[in-house]
């Protein structure tokens, strides 16, 4: 098979995009440079149409704006596999919203399917190996080697086929409009900057107290530089679980950061004074200028709450079973624990839980309101 052409100037891809606006359905994925640069950026746009599979380098042709019509086009279906974060990169980088979205990832959820990923989908369908060698490459590199071209090809190749096969099942199963839902909810997802302490990014961090959250965060600021001045991704830098252990035992030389894991000799040498110096930076911060880790309303127990959840999980997993689906994506656990803590007496009622999907109600509703009355 011939590799796919790389439109590489804005007049070859407007004229793409001509031959895109004749078509009903159109295959579309993208590459980024996450595991390779500071702040990752859409490198590669992959598109198949029945007839031919094209790549866009955005690197060459950074103003795209001309594919927005195609794109928000509601009468062309858009076939993506996983769209979560490519539809959040695309409209991050470009501006471009995503209508008339098919996501096989989210139809093979919805038919039960055991593995979802496109390479397990792939090989159960087509019998398609795809090199994963490729999926942690960097993709800002110029010239994209023959292997990579190929692999960004065979991404999009096969998702018409295969949009066709689950569309089918769907239709089967009575689903269908299950998954147009699910898709209709995606297609407003969007990028969102992280704004606040670089603590805050980090789960664990609610563990320690305000002092050590001080010399957490002078850590991370000092890792966000480097990485910064590197071009990297932060973990590239030093992994946050050092960094954590750093902020718990607050070393006041660098002997005594031996026997941190993760943070070998070698490390330890080069970068122990700017650690000492970040550890001092926290440690002298003024009190009144401590941060505070921000906590939700505590909730007192509840026993009965925890009673109504251990008999709808229960539920739920009989329900899931019998449909062939798994129960977290059948009803995830906190629309379960809204369901617990509102205690719905009728679809009325039910109809006020902002979480709960139309699907859902139609499907699963008489079965919660049985479960919560008895």
């Amino acid at each position: 098979m011939s590799l796919p052409p790389i439109l590489v100037d804005d007049a070859a891809v407007a004229l793409f995009v001509g031959r895109l606006q004749q078509e009903q359905v159109i295959a579309v994925d993208l590459e980024a440079d996450s595991l390779h640069a500071y702040r990752e950026k859409v490198c590669l746009l992959q598109f198949s149409t029945p007839g031919e599979t094209v790549l866009v380098d955005p690197l060459a042709v950074p103003d795209l704006s001309v594919l927005s019509p195609v794109l928000a086009d509601t009468s062309i279906r858009k076939i993506f596999h996983a769209a979560d974060y490519d539809i959040r990169c695309l409209y991050r980088d470009f501006g471009l919203k995503i209508n008339g979205l098919f996501d096989t990832m989210i139809a093979c959820q919805m038919l039960g399917e055991e593995k979802v990923g496109l390479a397990d989908v792939l090989r159960k369908y087509f019998a398609v190996e795809l090199d994963k060698r490729f999926q942690r490459a960097d993709w800002s590199q110029r010239p994209l080697s023959e292997g990579m071209i190929r692999y960004a090809g065979e991404d999009t190749r096969h998702l018409h086929a295969l949009a066709e096969i689950l569309e089918q099942k769907l239709v089967d199963k009575g689903r269908l409009d299950w998954a147009l839902e699910e898709f209709a909810l995606l297609e407003q997802v969007r990028h969102s900057a992280q704004d606040g302490p670089l603590f805050l990014r980090v789960k664990t961090a609610g563990t320690l107290d305000r002092r050590q959250l001080a010399v957490l965060e002078s850590l991370l600021q000092w890792r966000d530089a480097e990485a910064r001045r590197r071009d990297c991704p932060v973990f590239k830098v030093m992994g946050t679980a050092v960094l954590l252990e750093l902020a718990r035992l607050m070393p006041v030389t660098t002997r005594a950061m031996a026997g941190i894991e993760g943070l070998p000799p070698r490390l330890s040498q080069r970068y122990g004074e700017v650690f000492l110096q970040a550890i001092e930076g926290g440690m002298n911060l003024p009190a009144e200028q401590l941060p505070v880790y921000p906590r939700g309303e505590a909730r007192m127990r509840d026993p009965e709450l925890d009673k109504k959840m251990v008999v709808l999980k229960k539920w739920r997993t009989a329900v899931a079973a019998d449909l062939e689906m798994d129960p977290g994506v059948l009803i995830n656990n906190s629309l379960l624990e809204d369901i617990a803590r509102n205690q719905p007496r009728t679809q009325s009622d039910l109809e006020k839980l902002p979480a709960m999907k139309n699907w859902q109600r139609r499907e699963l509703g008489e079965g919660v309101l049985k479960v919560l009355k008895a």
